[in-house]
């Protein structure tokens, strides 16, 4: 249902209300300075019209923006707000105009100077509303993370300028035009008898409210524009830093059809197509994981699926650990992300193991068993390889990590370089708990897969000594996680 009063409106009502207050004051105060027949009049028989006038047209004015406002478009709202307030003002001056010459006999000319009165405070008035009204659709569209579509044509904001400056100096020219006239009448009509100050001092007085009001007009332009600059220029600089750190979600709300939104128009489309190829290479990095995998799978004796139930452990476990405080600060969202995307890399060295070795069905001799820990620096040279081509890559190095470190212990009896404790990469020690546990639970030439509940219990026995002991408490927390995983994940 339709609601005279609207919520976001009231900040804008007040404003209203101190413009067209301040003009009625000021017509009311010093209309008898820009005409001489208005002087005729006692200020309350001119405020009486120039107050009626105005606030007739003001409830007229709020009417009609409550109810064909919202049915302009955004880009079209602070020039429809000019535009109404421009024509209101000039139909109070017309208005007021027309009154006096009916009932006061006023001649035609003092009528046009008081349309000339008004429409100068209405332009101010009017740019100042205009000004607020796109502050305000600035900050809704924002707010609402809405995209206007911009059209092919803009108003250039040097043409705004030009116009605003030329329409300014018009009508301030025109008013002390007016009052420099009726004061020199006023001096004539002295004569000699009046001493030099007694003339001056009303004269300086008078000149100096004139720049008072206009001072307080044209501050007031200058602040509304600098508070709509500064929501243009942070609104952009904001979605420029969001896009910097790797976020491209978010977009320029485009709300004027000025030089602003033209940058935001092509903001837009640099982040879309920003996203679009930070996309398709996301999508080439993860296919060549997976293919570089899949190469790896193809000449063990392990299956496609264990490379998904490790990445998935690796995965869980991690998102356990963002809960601790030790190890949360080193496992944001993307960490977590790369570490289940570089983890299929664990075992890509196995490629450069000789098929006498990999696919022995039996126990291998401690002369095999050496070339097969080879593989881990097969694999980290290889990506190291891979690395110093394309430059750093955030997916290689961790995959690299993963794929050197995965069978270090926590104890310093692991390979290939004994590392111990915390000298293991995080994603090293995330990856060894996970291959071990789905060693364990699957079926092997050369022996039977284990219970959950065996390899849940061998995982708490290397504890300190093979796994990270607050691993091993993540895994606790999680190990139904991994029954799961692997259960939809089983081995046909």
């Amino acid at each position: 249902m339709f609601s005279f009063y609207q919520p976001g409106c009231k900040k804008e009502d007040v404003r209203a209300i101190i413009h067209y207050l301040a003009a009625s004051a000021i017509l009311t105060i010093y209309g008898t300075q820009v005409c001489p027949f208005l002087d005729r009049l006692t200020t309350f028989e001119l405020g009486s019209v120039v107050i009626f006038s105005l606030v007739i047209l003001f409830i007229i004015r709020t009417v009609f923006l409550r109810f064909f406002l919202q049915q302009v478009s955004p880009f079209q709202r602070a020039r429809f707000q000019f535009i109404l307030e421009l024509i209101i003002f000039g139909t109070a001056g017309l208005a007021m105009a027309f009154f006096n010459t009916y009932y006061y006999e006023f001649p035609l000319l003092s009528g046009m100077k008081l349309v000339l009165a008004c429409l100068t405070l209405g332009v101010f008035a009017a740019a100042d509303l205009g000004l607020e009204r796109e502050f305000i659709t600035a900050l809704t569209y924002n707010d609402n993370k809405e995209v206007c579509l911009l059209v092919d044509k803009f108003f250039p904001l040097t043409h705004k300028f030009a116009y605003m400056g030329t329409v300014l100096i018009f009508f301030i020219g025109g008013i002390l035009a007016l009052v420099i006239i009726h004061d020199l009448d006023w001096v004539r009509s002295l004569g000699t008898q009046e001493t030099f100050s007694s003339v001056v001092w009303p004269i300086l007085t008078e000149i100096a409210f004139i720049f008072s009001v206009l001072l307080a007009y044209v501050t007031c332009l200058l602040l509304s524009y600098s508070r709509n600059l500064k929501v243009f220029f942070d609104r952009q600089t904001g979605v420029l830093q969001e896009v910097s750190s790797g976020s491209y979600e978010k977009h320029v709300p485009i709300t004027t059809l000025d030089e602003f939104g033209v940058i935001a128009k092509y903001t837009n489309s640099m982040i879309e197509n920003l996203k679009e190829r930070t996309e398709e290479l996301q999508n080439t990095q993860d296919v060549t994981i997976r293919a570089l995998a899949s190469l790896a799978e193809t000449r063990d004796n392990e299956t496609g699926q264990h490379i998904i139930r490790t990445q998935n452990y690796v995965k869980v476990l991690a998102q356990n650990l963002q809960n601790h405080p030790e190890y949360a600060p080193l496992l944001d969202d993307n960490i977590v992300d790369l570490l289940f995307k570089s983890a299929p890399l664990h075992d890509i060295g196995k490629v450069g193991i000789p098929d006498v070795i990999l696919l022995k069905p039996g126990k291998l001799t401690d002369e095999e068993f050496d070339e097969m820990k080879k593989h881990t620096e097969y694999g980290s040279q290889a990506l190291r390889m891979a690395e110093a081509e394309l430059g750093t890559s955030s997916f290689l190095h961790m995959g690299n990590k993963i794929a050197h470190t995965h069978h270090e212990k926590w104890d310093g009896s692991g390979y290939p370089r004994g590392l111990k404790g915390t000298d293991i990469p995080l994603s090293g020690r995330l990856m060894a708990l996970a291959d071990v546990y789905d060693a364990l639970i699957s079926k092997r030439v050369y022996k039977e897969a284990f219970t959950h509940d065996k390899a849940t219990a061998i995982i708490r026995e290397g504890k300190g000594t093979h796994f990270d002991p607050i691993i091993v408490d993540a895994f606790d927390l999680c190990e139904f996680d991994f029954k799961r995983i692997a259960e939809k994940h089983a081995d046909v």
